[in-house]
Order: C-alpha cells, then structure tokens, then sequence
C-alpha cells in the first residue's frame, strides 16, 4: 500500500485546503471568504458576466453563485445590470469598490503564494505554475 504523501492528488487537496485556510483568514476582517474573491477576480477580467456563465466558469452552482452575487451587492463590490441583449437577464458587473478592494488584497495574495511556495525557487515557482495550468486546462476554459 502506497504511503499517502505518496499520492499527488491528496498533495494537491492539502495544497488547496492551506492556501484556502490562509486566504481566507485574510479575507475575514472583510466578512468574505475566497469563493466571493473568486468571482471578483472573474469579473475584473470581464465586463460583465451572467449569472450562469459565473457558475459554469468558476465550477459553483448556480444557487451559491446567486449568494455570493448578492453578498458582494451589498458591500457595494458588484451590481446585476439588465443584459443588453436580454431584457430578461442580469449581468453582473464589477463596481469601482470591487476593483480598489481586489487592489487591496494583491499584496495579501502574494503572501499567501509566498508562504504556500517558500521551499521552491523562483525557476521552481514558475515551472510548477506552468505545469498547474496545463494540467487544470480543460477546467479553465
């Protein structure tokens, strides 16, 4: 029987779990946790973004993402606005609090990297990083 620190994908969800716990400990003080940092940081990449769209790309479900849309509403960080194509829809936007709070917690994020990746090198950082995306591709588009 293979050791368990033998095994790369419970390496992987230990990885997770401490990098979570560790941002999520930061993110506390602002009452959010890292899945509403995730669909922040999804939106700062888009213009807007469906409600479903959310859920399909950053792997939610729809019902947690409706949660999390309405916990950032009202800090004042996102906001849903009719879709222009679709009356019907609501895209959901970032606002100008929701960028300078993402501003804020760049450095934060580097400490967590910094603290999670400490053992490996710069070289060895950016080899693992590639080596990440390439294997998470398919979950990424």
């Amino acid at each position: 029987m293979r050791a368990l620190h033998a095994d790369t994908g419970y390496l992987l969800y230990r990885l997770g779990l401490r990098s979570g716990q560790l941002f999520n400990t930061f993110l506390q003080e602002s009452g959010l946790r890292l899945r509403h940092y995730a669909v922040l940081r999804f939106l700062a990449t888009a213009e807007g973004s469906l409600q479903r769209e959310l859920s399909a790309r950053l792997g939610y479900d729809p019902s947690a993402i409706v949660g999390l849309v309405d916990d950032l509403e009202k800090l004042g960080f996102a906001e849903r606005r009719p879709a222009p194509d679709d009356r019907r829809s609501r895209i959901v936007v970032l606002t100008e609090d929701g960028r300078a709070f993402l501003r804020g917690t760049d450095e934060a994020g580097l400490r967590v990297t910094n603290e999670l990746l400490g053992p490996l090198g710069p070289a060895e950082r950016e080899t693992l990083h590639a080596l990440l995306l390439r294997v998470a591709e398919d979950g990424l588009t």
